[in-house]
């Protein structure tokens, strides 16, 4: 090995990595080594589902690059943070780097290959993704040192193990390794700068959207206003109440960190806001800051944070505002104090208040330790507490990470849970209605209450809403038990990965990040209704075509009778004069049947809804049955493309099959109802 080589590797163990060294792949002697054949790293199992690929990738295919595996999990605060740096690497090395992802889940919900799609879209992650739920490339890499979400695994150009480090590592330190081996095996001829083929980046098929993962939701019931985090567009909404005209876009659309005019200011992946009079308080949570929208005179300043994250906890009671560094403020609060905002820093795990007045922050609860443990404000241990809401000197959070709702009583110096697990676990999740020590959430990531003793939960990770009784402490359900988008009766709307809340004069506002919507929940009728702005065009995103959220139904047909044998199943979708469907977005239609009268096409049970009628062949057996269906469809003007909307409809169709009939096919049919028709209706 050339002493080059060995210059580059020493320099390494020396400067460390700030959060710790990395550990090195040891040869018989116990000398750090790299391209060392006793380490090949192992290649990845057979029968795992890719994302951003169009076909799984193997070592040999990455033979001549350098290779990073991020063993993550999406709900991880740590694991969110090292986004930026591995996409900031991977344009510094765009020809030398292939960064995988080893997504191996937390919780349930987590290991679903639909709902990593979802937050490769949300974080515009642009290299491969492997769901790894049942752990199966974890568990091969265990042995050298992956016990822990985020940790990093280097392989050399020869697909030999360099190294492995658990935690968040600076981009410095991964430039330092990185700019270091391509430099030896430069030198070596071994690098092969050639684009690796199969990349297909889920982002390619996302379309513009006038709301795209919206994050938070907050209600100005006395102004008439209902402000939106429109998070993946990175920037805020402002609409009224009454009929949703879009009166404000704050931002410009595109992630960065600028202050100014509306028109100018830049907003990073935003989150949580609190309303101060003609001041509304925004958690830009990727930017890691505490901005100021000065309503009135539409500016947008900083009031807290630097705009880089920070890597420890500041020292001190209090400690200067504007050069601090601080850790993913996710939501802001205000109490009875006229100028203290608090803040759920879940990058630090703790809540924080920022001192308007005296532009200074201070730890008002947690001690920065990753945990569910409940002592006083200052000892009490947190894990990413995500959402606030505050009543009578009481600071209610969702604490994400150990899917509990908790409270921080100022008056009694104590910290407890209403809802979830009473134990102190990370991992003791679930969902179930119940008491308290009986009833378990998922990864909740909001908490609102009504003033009249009811809070309610964004039981995220469930996709449900949820009720607490504060008397009882007892939590139940009120939406429906399965993921989707349906509006109508609560008890069978649907809802999808909600992560935000807000109450106001008996209704619910809900951040209905994964549909894109804000949904609109009414107490005492009962009905879930979504948002339609009645000035969508106000949203549309850089001049380019928008999808609009339009229509949610879920529709059950009158029975069909067919004949036994070979037929097929007809879908015919039917839009308003002058629209077509969007070619260019991702319209699907998705069939199943309940049992073995009908059996469908296998290779066409999920196929593009690119035309107006879609058919799967089938064969019919003698007896009753249900045909379901759930269908995307993206549709747009035909002539002016300017505004998209998406119909998400779903369909249940009983079938009798009989030995003798007229009919050999089955017909589902859905007429379109234009959206504009329906605004202010």
């Amino acid at each position: 090995m050339s002493k080059r080589f060995w210059v580059f590797l020493i320099a390494i163990i020396v400067l460390g990595l700030g959060a710790g060294a990395w550990v090195f792949a040891q040869g018989d002697s116990g000398v750090p080594t790299a391209g060392n054949e006793n380490f090949p790293a192992p290649d990845f199992p057979v029968g795992l589902d890719w994302l951003n690929v169009s076909q799984p990738l193997t070592l040999e295919d990455l033979r001549g690059k350098v290779v990073i595996l991020d063993f993550w999990t999406y709900g991880c605060i740590n694991c969110i943070h090292m986004i930026p740096t591995l996409a900031r690497l991977e344009a510094e090395y765009a020809h030398e780097l292939v960064v995988i992802g080893v997504h191996s889940a937390k919780f349930d919900n987590e290991g679903i290959t639909e709902n990593i799609r979802q937050i490769i879209q949300r974080y515009e992650i642009h290299h491969p993704v492997i769901n790894d739920s049942a752990f199966a490339v974890w568990n091969t890499w265990r042995p050298y040192g992956v016990n822990a979400w985020p940790t990093f695994a280097v392989i050399d150009p020869r697909g030999n193990i360099l190294a492995v480090q658990s935690g968040e590592i600076p981009y410095e330190a991964f430039d330092r390794v990185l700019s270091g081996m391509v430099a030896y095996f430069d030198t070596q001829g071994e690098l092969n700068r050639e684009p690796i083929t199969p990349i297909q980046a889920e982002l390619e098929s996302a379309p513009a959207r006038a709301l795209n993962y919206p994050g938070k939701v907050l209600v100005d019931a006395e102004g008439g206003r209902l402000f939106i985090a429109d998070s993946v567009n990175h920037r805020i909404v402002v609409a009224t109440l009454d009929d949703y005209t879009v009166q404000q876009v704050i931002g410009t659309g595109e992630a960065g960190y600028a202050d100014g005019d509306f028109a100018v200011a830049q907003f990073y992946k935003p989150q949580g806001m609190a309303l101060r009079g003609e001041v509304l308080y925004v958690a830009d949570t990727f930017n890691h800051a505490i901005r100021a929208v000065n309503l009135s005179d539409t500016s947008v300043t900083t009031v807290g944070g630097t705009g880089t994250q920070g890597r420890g906890f500041p020292s001190g009671a209090t400690f200067p505002a504007l050069t601090t560094d601080i850790r993913s403020p996710w939501d802001l609060e205000f109490g009875d104090a006229e100028n203290v905002l608090y803040v759920a820093m879940a990058g630090t795990h703790q809540l924080w208040t920022l001192d308007l007045a005296n532009e200074v922050f201070s730890f008002a609860v947690g001690n920065g330790r990753e945990a569910q443990l409940n002592r006083t404000l200052s000892d009490s241990e947190l894990a990413q507490p995500s959402g606030l809401y505050w009543e009578a000197d009481r600071l209610y959070f969702a604490d994400s990470e150990s899917s509990t709702i908790r409270v921080a009583d100022f008056n009694e110096d104590s910290v407890a849970v209403v809802s979830g697990t009473t134990e102190n676990s990370l991992f003791d999740f679930g969902d179930i209605d119940g008491e308290l020590g009986t009833n378990r959430l998922q990864h909740a990531l909001d908490v609102v209450g009504d003033g009249h003793g009811t809070l309610y939960i964004a039981d995220t990770y469930n996709s449900k809403i949820k009720r607490v009784d504060q008397a009882t402490l007892v939590t139940t359900t009120l939406s429906a038990d399965q993921a989707g988008y349906a509006d109508g009766d609560l008890a069978t709307a649907r809802f999808y990965e909600p992560g935000g809340l807000d109450y106001a004069d008996g209704k619910l506002y809900v951040a209905d990040t994964n549909n894109h919507a804000i949904r609109v929940v009414d107490l005492a009728s009962g009905t879930v209704e979504t948002v339609r702005f009645s000035n969508p065009e106000a949203l549309q995103m850089n001049g380019q075509a928008t999808v609009i959220a339009a229509n949610s139904n879920a529709i059950v047909l009158p029975s069909q009778q067919v004949q036994a044998g070979t037929g097929e199943v007809i879908l015919t979708v039917t839009l308003p004069e002058g629209y077509k469907i969007n070619d260019l977005a991702p319209s699907v239609a998705r069939f199943q049947s309940d049992g073995e009268v009908v059996q469908l096409d296998a290779e066409a049970t999920t196929q593009p809804l690119d035309v107006a009628e879609v058919r799967v062949s089938a064969e019919f057996t003698q007896g009753t049955g249900v045909i379901l269906g759930e269908f995307d469809l993206y549709y747009c003007e035909a002539v002016n493309e300017s505004l998209c909307y998406i119909e998400q409809f779903a369909v249940e169709l009983p079938v009798e099959v009989v030995a003798q009939s007229a009919n050999t096919t089955l017909s589902i049919t859905h007429t379109v109802t234009p959206v504009i028709a329906s605004v202010g209706e």
